[in-house]
């Protein structure tokens, strides 16, 4: 049995820990709360966005000015957006989003195809920087100050390298927020845009049959509305990780104070039992040598 003084040593050690993580679970708690507060305002504009997208789709489809967001070419180039964390401690936040990635690159883009990687936060990138795969850092800082207008500058970029035929399909991979608790790892087609993907609109969402008049034209507003509904896509997956990152960091640190109560309390009653053995063999030499005195 360990002697008093490392069961003491091992006690305070845990108890640093505890508090560590104790204070790291109530700062994922707080970012969370900012993180879920940002998401839960985008989804609505999201969702108000692609109706609209929705009831001008049969426009979309027709005008030969629009042809190039909704063209499906054979798949030789692609590019995998990945949304990963800066930082660990979160669980299986990051391995999730990095087994998503080996599924895509081992067994659906096989064979002559060639993946591009963009690594939007720091662990995915550790993970692959000695792979083969080619890799794209430029970005990789950007959830250090997420904001729209950094979402639509890489947006804008992934779009018109899109159109110029350098990618043939793009595809976001993030853990897609649902609670504290539940993140779903998703990978996302952002383009070729499929119209589709705008029926999963809100329930409360209508398709309108009367006739509109557009001032400025349909195909107009498509133009905007097409580019701005794709930033918007890839823009809601970066908060939608940074909500989940938080998530999963709050429940990783929640779970790993739980732990060190519970290794306090085991090495406490060790201390206690020590202490108690030590009491007793020191009250049993006393009364040994006191025996042997009597004799």
């Amino acid at each position: 049995m360990a002697n008093l003084k490392e069961v003491r040593t091992r006690i305070a050690s845990t108890q640093s820990t505890q508090q560590i993580t104790k204070a790291m679970k109530m700062v994922s708690a707080t970012k969370l709360r900012k993180a879920q507060n940002a998401i839960t305002q985008m989804r609505p504009y999201a969702d108000k966005l692609n109706g609209i997208l929705r009831n001008l789709a049969e426009t979309a489809k027709s005008e030969e000015s629009l042809q190039g967001y909704f063209e499906h070419r054979e798949v030789k180039n692609v590019l995998l957006i990945v949304n990963s964390s800066d930082r660990g401690l979160c669980g299986g936040f990051n391995a999730n989003v990095i087994k998503e990635v080996r599924n895509l690159t081992t067994n659906k883009y096989t064979g002559d195809v060639n993946v591009e990687v963009k690594f939007l936060g720091k662990k995915a990138y550790e993970y692959f920087k000695r792979s083969d795969l080619n890799k794209d850092t430029e970005d990789m800082q950007i959830f250090l100050d997420l904001n729209a207008e950094a979402a639509f500058e890489l947006g804008d970029t992934v779009i018109s390298e899109f159109l110029a035929g350098k990618y043939d399909e793009v595809r976001v991979v993030y853990n897609k927020f649902k609670n504290a608790a539940t993140q779903i790892v998703t990978a996302e087609k952002v383009l070729p845009v499929e119209l589709e993907a705008f029926d999963a609109v809100s329930e409360k969402e209508t398709t309108y049959n009367a006739d509109f008049s557009f001032e400025p034209s349909k195909t107009q507003l498509l133009e905007t509305l097409i580019p701005r509904a794709v930033k918007t896509q890839i823009y809601r997956t970066m908060l939608d990780s940074q909500a989940s990152e938080h998530g999963s960091r709050m429940v990783a640190m929640d779970k790993a104070t739980e732990n060190a109560g519970e290794l306090i309390y085991d090495l406490k009653l060790q201390y206690n039992q020590a202490r108690q053995a030590a009491i007793t063999t020191e009250i049993l030499e006393i009364v040994g040598g006191a025996a042997a005195l009597d004799s």
